[in-house]
């Protein structure tokens, strides 16, 4: 192991990066802005009006139903 102390010193730099990083995301409230988008996205993926947008904008929606159809 020649060159240990350069990975060491790497990982030691990488790990106070990252850490400053997550402190600086933890203060500015990057977390709980994320967390309301993430809901509010989940709300209207699952509400009836992103339903029927999702299907019709789906054009491969009645190929199953087509293929399977007796001639």
């Amino acid at each position: 192991m020649k060159f240990v102390d350069w990975y060491v010193k790497i990982a030691v730099v990488s790990a106070a990066i990252g850490g400053s990083m997550e402190y600086f995301m933890i203060k500015t409230g990057f977390y709980d802005k994320v967390t309301v988008l993430e809901s509010e996205k989940r709300a209207w993926e699952n509400s009836p009006e992103a339903q029927a947008m999702r299907e019709a904008l789906n054009p491969w929606r009645n190929t199953d139903t087509n293929a399977r159809k007796p001639s």
